[in-house]
């Protein structure tokens, strides 16, 4: 098992997905061949590191993925943010998602309309699920997650760390 007291290389952001590209190959292998031989342990391994990972690393020096990517958006994530904002939830729907190709609601823009200056969420409290959880390394059965982590990899320097460590990727 990988320790997870060990050193970490957080890449900047501007190197993960040049990164990423030219590890997709090794990175794509690897999560094959876990999903074919899951260890035991693995959702243990990940959450270990991931632990570990951000008593290092501080979200608020990075927040890539709120101005890079859009999370999907639930029901339950539109009612709470329009609530939050004192709007009805078609209002709000009208205002900042869009559907995308698969049917699911996203922010219309990047970066995220509710992110600060200062890298904090406006309505942290009120967050959408996929925001909550992010960056999806601390899940039960991480194997069916592999593929997310890979394509992390190009937005977030923790779950870039991460992989890397866990695929024997020297940094």
């Amino acid at each position: 098992m990988t320790s997870p007291k060990s050193e970490w290389n957080f890449h900047p952001v501007s190197e993960l997905k040049g990164r990423s590209k030219q590890l997709k190959k090794l990175r794509s292998q690897w999560a094959k061949k876990t999903k074919q031989k899951t260890p035991r342990d693995l959702d243990t391994q990940f959450s270990d590191l991931h632990e570990s990972a951000f008593e290092q690393y501080d979200c608020l020096t990075c927040a890539n993925c709120c101005k890079t990517t859009s999370p999907m958006l639930f029901e339950k994530d539109i009612e709470r943010l329009s609530k939050a904002l004192g709007m009805k939830p078609g209002d709000f729907t009208q205002t900042y998602l869009y559907l995308d190709t698969d049917g699911l609601y996203a922010f219309k823009q990047t970066p995220c309309p509710f992110l600060g200056p200062d890298n904090y969420c406006m309505h942290y409290e009120d967050r959408p699920k996929a925001c909550r959880e992010f960056p999806h390394t601390q899940h039960r059965k991480m194997h069916n997650l592999l593929n997310l982590a890979v394509t992390n990899c190009s937005v977030c320097p923790v779950v870039d760390a991460i992989v890397d460590k866990l695929a024997g990727i020297q940094a």
